[in-house]
């Protein structure tokens, strides 16, 4: 009997160690999980935005990239709504990828910016582009008034660029294909965190630069994040180890040794080798060649994003059989709206926005329209109802909606010459869809609504926009989307103040690429400057360590002192001796080699100040803070930029010019030309006829 006690406390003991060591392995794997959970941070309100009307939205887009496995996701909405908003009949609800996910009132009894924190079901998540809406209900009407109306300046929500997403995930182990390698490298967790850079050898050949900025022009396009930049430096950078995902350009011969043993000898000879290989803990991609110009077009296939995302293999070879430019850029006359028409619901004012690509030196032109075709709902009140066209939200113009065209209407608009718009823009279509009596609106299945057609397209007709300004800038650079005969000409000695000042201009110059067949050439301060005069240049570097510079200080606007050791003072701007010293600039002015052409120069005494200079225009975030054509930065960020060189005269379009572009300016010519043509025939005619008869009488 004691024995069989003693064996179930046995057997009992045994369980609960079981159980405790299950639950022990179980706390090992749920804390190895969280270990290897990443975190990340994601803005979704660009900028404070401010919505008006007692029914208003806004629908914000981001990216999620392929490799992420969401586990978890809390939206953070930070909001602020009128003070006169009626508690218990204003709502705010927020949609994901069109399903409404949370609704709420908000809290009047708390004052100035409030927090909503919501978590959001990963199965609501989409690899790619996804989008969240925020819809605001905001009543301030009384009760006792009846279908009083609302007012709208009343009527307000605040959205504020601090709310975000955060993100727990677990990321995909990579797949070993150039692919997969191009996708990780330039994804917002890499970019956000450093984890990439592009190595080139100490003391980098023109080829080597010139395959880079393909390669790194190539990566740019695809970034997301746009104020943070993808660096080049060498391959004894301190900060080479601790990059995750590089690549590696170089020759053969210059590869570290680490690298040529990961791909062994591979005969290189008139063939170039791109190559992903994995070593302790970093991907390389590997970019090599024995042949100046293979390497050199290994590079220019990596700025064509279409041919990497077919690469799904671990290795390419290029030779002089492999086609890697991408298709021509072209200058679309004809520029469809939407590919398959959209839909707007809802009462009240509703939007639908259209981002609209165009290549930064071109800018719209007399006689362009945009022709929209839309219908919408009969059930609306047709005396205050109207559709509203805005081109970078200015309106250019409306139309009244009507019963007897709700079916299929159409509205066409010469957008106006004097909005001086050039490079990317965005044109809304905005509906005001309103309903008798829509104060007191309870039923709403029978909601007004508006349909944008697949017919809806732009007929651009645009121009050059030629003027060496940085409001025109990435121009003379790029030009219709590719690169414009470019010559980079590097100091002396190029350190790593070079290498940055170089990727800083290329991540901006290759976000505005549209192809990879333009041209980019590098230079040491040794060229002729008879080699200069078919470029537009570029030149990088101080008075002491760059010979172009010193040739053409004479030239510069801010001019080095005798000695080169720092920036003097000039017509706009007063520069201490010593404030000099430590002063970057940017001057873009008519190169000295040949007319027609640009010359930007990126200069200052040291090279970490040109290096800072090069920042602002690493992004367009920091383009738009300057102007004109000269622009100076110092340590602490004070920023000056103005014009030096003078207005010029706008060119007036000829009579002729503006006869071809209106089509039926030039029809009404052409038909007066002919009529006028037959009355003198006819004149000729009766003269020569009444001639005749007045000879045979005097005979």
């Amino acid at each position: 009997m004691m024995k069989n006690i003693w064996s179930r406390i046995g057997l009992i003991c045994l369980a609960l160690l079981v159980g405790q060591l299950t639950q022990f392995s179980f706390m090992i794997a749920s804390a190895a999980g969280e270990a290897g959970m990443e975190r990340y941070e994601l803005s979704i309100v660009s900028s404070d935005t401010s919505l008006s009307g007692a029914y208003t939205s806004r629908q914000e887009y981001f990216q999620l990239p392929s490799h992420w496995q969401v586990k978890e996701a809390t939206l953070n909405l930070d909001y602020q709504v009128s003070q006169l908003a009626l508690e218990d009949r204003s709502s705010i609800t927020l949609e994901v990828n069109g399903v409404s996910l949370y609704s709420f009132r908000p809290n009047l009894e708390m004052e100035g910016k409030q927090r909503l924190t919501v978590s959001i079901p990963s199965e609501l998540l989409v690899a790619g582009t996804n989008s969240i809406a925020m819809i605001g209900n905001v009543m301030t009407v009384i009760d006792d008034i009846l279908c009083a109306p609302e007012d709208d300046r009343d009527n307000w929500l605040q959205l504020y660029s601090s709310s975000s997403i955060n993100f727990r995930y677990l990321e995909d182990s990579l797949k070993g294909t150039i692919r997969d390698f191009a996708e990780r490298f330039s994804s917002i967790d890499s970019m956000n965190k450093s984890l990439n850079a592009i190595t080139i050898p100490e003391g980098a050949s023109p080829s080597e630069m010139e395959a880079a900025v393909y390669a790194l022009s190539g990566f740019a396009k695809s970034n997301s994040q746009q104020d943070k930049q993808i660096p080049i430096i060498s391959f004894d950078n301190e900060y080479f180890e601790s990059k995750r995902f590089v690549t590696a350009v170089a020759l053969y011969d210059h590869l570290p040794v680490k690298l040529q043993a990961l791909i062994g000898n591979p005969e290189l000879q008139g063939k170039a080798l791109i190559q992903l290989v994995e070593s302790d803990n970093q991907w390389v991609l590997i970019v090599t060649s024995s042949d100046d110009e293979q390497l050199v077009k290994a590079g220019r296939l990596l700025a064509n994003g279409q041919l990497v995302s077919q690469l799904d293999t671990s290795s390419k070879i290029v030779d002089a059989n492999t086609d890697v430019a991408t298709p021509s850029v072209t200058i679309g006359q004809n520029i469809v709206l939407s590919e398959t028409g959209d839909k707007v619901s809802g009462p009240r004012h509703q939007e639908r926005a259209y981002f609209v690509a165009l290549p930064a030196n071109r800018s719209i032109a007399d006689a362009s329209k945009i022709n929209l075709d839309f219908r919408y709902a009969k059930n609306l009140d047709f005396d205050s109802s109207m559709v509203t066209v805005l081109i970078n939200n200015t309106p250019i113009g409306s139309k009244k909606l009507s019963n007897e065209l709700a079916d299929g209407d159409s509205l066409t608009l010469t957008i106006p010459k004097n909005m001086n718009i050039s490079g990317n823009f965005s044109v809304v279509v905005a509906f005001d869809l309103e309903i008798a009596n829509a104060a007191c609106l309870q039923d709403q299945s029978n909601m007004p609504w508006a349909f944008v057609t697949k017919d809806s397209m732009l007929q651009l007709k645009t121009k050059d926009r030629t003027d060496l300004l940085f409001n025109n800038y990435p121009y003379p650079f790029l030009r219709d989307g590719v690169f414009n005969e470019v010559a980079v000409v590097l100091p002396k000695e190029s350190d790593s103040n070079t290498y940055l000042s170089v990727s800083n201009l290329f991540n901006l110059l290759g976000q505005y690429a549209e192809g990879n067949t333009g041209n980019v050439v590098f230079y040491n301060d040794e060229v002729v400057e008879e080699t200069l005069k078919i470029h537009n240049v570029i030149a990088i570097g101080s008075y002491q360590n760059n010979k172009v510079i010193r040739s053409i200080n004479d030239h510069l606007y801010f001019k080095f002192d005798s000695a080169g050791n720092g920036l003097l003072s000039n017509e706009k701007m007063s520069i201490e001796t010593n404030y000099g010293t430590r002063l970057g600039s940017l001057q873009l002015l008519n190169s000295p080699f040949e007319a027609g052409h640009g010359l930007l120069a990126v200069t200052a005494a040291d090279p970490q100040y040109y290096q800072l200079a090069s920042k602002l225009i690493a992004s367009s975030q920091m383009t738009w803070r300057i102007s004109g054509d000269g622009a100076t930065i110092d340590r602490d960020g004070n920023i000056n930029a103005f014009r030096f060189k003078q207005d010029a005269v706008q060119d007036q379009p000829s009579a002729i010019s503006s006869i071809t572009e209106r089509t039926d300016v030039l029809y009404f010519t052409i038909a007066a030309g002919l009529v006028l043509m037959l009355v003198l025939v006819s004149l000729i005619l009766l003269f020569r006829k009444y001639r005749k008869r007045g000879d045979r009488n005097n005979a």
